[in-house]
């Protein structure tokens, strides 16, 4: 049986302390890559939330105006129908007055 020296166990040792060291460097990598990746899927979501608040706050102006809009369109309707009666009853008038004379 051969017989390791005191100075190639400790080279040994130093060669395995070596990978085991490499091997955690790689893993402390990972760990910040996910970390990383972790920040941006938290960050991706919050601005997910910010635009769905904000879709929701248009929809409901969208709707506020929509109803405007219904509103007006009657008034509108109203003042033309009024309109129209007054410049009908004008010209039957002023029709009125040719015939009177």
């Amino acid at each position: 049986m051969a017989r390791v020296t005191a100075a190639e166990q400790r080279a040994d040792q130093a060669s395995r302390l070596d990978r085991i060291e490499s091997k955690i460097d790689v893993m402390s990598e990972a760990i910040i890559a996910l970390a990383r990746a972790e920040e941006k899927i938290v960050t991706l979501t919050q601005f997910g939330k910010q635009q769905s608040t904000q879709i929701l706050t248009l929809i409901n102006r969208v709707d506020r105006l929509e109803d405007l809009v219904r509103q007006n369109a009657s008034t509108v309707t109203i003042i033309n129908k009024i309109f129209w009666v007054v410049i009908a009853a004008a010209a039957t008038g002023i029709t009125g007055m040719f015939f009177i004379q």
